[in-house]
């Protein structure tokens, strides 16, 4: 059985833009996925990467284009300077990581209403209420949110490291067991290839 280790930033436009398609993929190929969430801005920091506020204009507007279009070609509506970006992304990551332990719930979902709480529906995701109406709209107990701050903060530190060690530099970025790395959520067909034995 495939396994897919997931890294992404609950910040990341790209991320949600994903939607559930690696739920998709894995579940089509009979593959596990772990979500690890990550600092992004650490990341960046440390492979060479840039922070979008910092970017060359040139950049900074390519990369709205490139919103727009894959907002258009996924369906998925998507606000281009949404009013809480950035924001901190450590409250809905812990939560993350204290649903993925706790189990009994539809991560890929939760994830999914995170990012799309910041993406397309203009509330902040470091809010408290945020976070728990996402914990709960997905089938877990809201008070997660509340619950394993101290282990959620270390597994978001032990999950940024990780990152870097294993060589991703971005979100969302999908390593498989076999040692394929896929960057970006418009390389998922690739990563489904890859899975198929087509890649």
């Amino acid at each position: 059985m495939a396994h897919i280790d997931y890294f992404f930033s609950t910040l990341s436009p790209f991320a949600y833009l994903a939607g559930t398609r690696a739920e998709e993929i894995a579940a089509r190929h009979g593959a596990t996925l772990a979500y690890k969430p990550m600092d992004i801005m650490a990341v960046f920091a440390r492979t060479g990467g840039t922070p979008p506020a910092e970017r060359h204009p040139a950049r900074q507007a390519y990369r709205l284009q490139e919103l727009a279009r894959q907002s258009a070609k996924t369906g998925l509506s998507l606000t281009l300077q949404p009013a809480h970006f950035p924001t901190n992304p450590a409250p809905s990551s812990y939560a993350v990581i204290a649903a993925q332990d706790s189990g009994g719930g539809d991560l890929g979902n939760l994830v999914h209403a995170i990012l799309r709480a910041c993406w397309a529906e203009e509330r902040d995701i470091a809010d408290d209420a945020v976070v728990r109406d996402c914990l709960g709209g997905a089938g877990f107990d809201p008070d997660l949110a509340n619950r394993g701050l101290l282990s959620g903060a270390e597994s978001y530190a032990a999950n940024t490291e990780e990152a870097v060690e294993r060589g991703a530099f971005g979100s969302p970025f999908y390593i498989v067991d076999s040692g394929q790395m896929f960057w970006g959520q418009d390389r998922l067909p690739d990563l489904d290839a890859h899975l198929a034995g087509d890649l």
